[in-house]
């Protein structure tokens, strides 16, 4: 998978949980799917609205009463939805899944494999603002996911991030480099 299309991807909420329950087995419906997430109708609708444009999903055709769609995962959708569930096992609650919702959060843990600098991780995605950056790299280093340090081989010293404990394992779903 690209970095590029994993951005896209966790820009909305509720994206990763809808791929992962569609590979799971859960019912296409809207209803189920609702239900599965526990998102509000107004944010599932913009999730899956989302998946659609990124045709990851698309309408079963033939199936289901036009107010009523079934949606059924396309053909790159199916491996992004294998991701996807490998992603969600790897947090252990509801809490830490909380955190994957995040829009930056996915991408930036997807990068630090090994250690990167601050710079390193912004350049890798991008669009990601200065602040974006630096809060969400707050928040997975005091939620344990990535570990800073300070290297002081250089003559102006420099701290770097790399995945580690739930965040090595939301790495390793990833698989970036695969």
């Amino acid at each position: 998978m690209e970095l590029d299309l994993l951005v896209k991807l966790t820009s909305k909420a509720w994206s990763l949980k809808i791929l992962a329950l569609l590979n799971d087995g859960v019912p296409g419906r809207q209803a189920p799917l609702v239900a599965a997430t526990g998102a509000s109708r107004t944010s599932f609708a913009n999730s899956l609205e989302h998946l659609i444009r990124l045709k990851m999903i698309e309408r079963n055709p033939g199936h289901g009463h036009p107010l009523r769609p079934e949606f059924r995962l396309t053909a790159e959708g199916a491996v992004v939805a294998a991701m996807a569930s490998r992603i969600l096992k790897s947090v252990p609650d509801e809490d830490a899944f909380s955190v994957l919702k995040r829009s930056w959060a996915v991408p930036i843990l997807a990068l630090t494999e090994t250690p990167k600098r601050f710079s390193a991780i912004k350049s890798g995605l991008g669009q990601i603002t200065d602040r974006a950056l630096s809060q969400s790299l707050c928040l997975l280093e005091d939620r344990e996911w990535l570990k800073r340090d300070i290297d002081v081989s250089q003559r102006a010293p420099y701290p770097t991030y790399l995945a580690v404990n739930a965040g090595r394992k939301v790495n390793r779903a990833i698989g970036l480099g695969a």
